[in-house]
């Protein structure tokens, strides 16, 4: 099966952008979703600039990246589901596509060891 990894993080990103359209904001989350949009947006820049990257160190570097924002990504949608639980169903398939991403990354990750 192939696929294209840049078009799935950044169908990843909107959908992460439009799940926080319907999150209601407040004083208590809205630094939480400031930094998921942040780092859900940056893994998809970050692997289509790995794509362009100048040298196998730059892809490299550009992957790492990738798999430090998607990490953080998940912690951030963890972090909303348990403070405000009416999020859940909300974010479940997101908090799934986090971690198939995670797993994804993590694998071009060790194989570039």
């Amino acid at each position: 099966m192939t696929y294209d990894l840049e078009k799935r993080t950044k169908i990843f990103a909107k959908n992460v952008i439009n799940c926080c359209r319907q999150i209601k904001i407040n004083i208590l989350n809205s630094n939480i979703i400031s930094q998921l949009l942040r780092s859900a947006t940056s893994v998809g820049a970050n692997y289509h600039e790995a794509n362009g990257a100048s040298s196998k160190n730059d892809f490299r570097n550009k992957i790492h990246i990738c798999k430090k924002e998607i990490k953080e990504t998940g912690y951030w949608i963890e972090l909303l589901i348990e403070t405000d639980p009416h999020n859940k169903q909300l974010l479940d398939k997101i908090e799934k596509e986090t971690h198939e991403l995670t797993l994804i990354f993590n694998k071009i990750s060790f194989s570039l060891k």
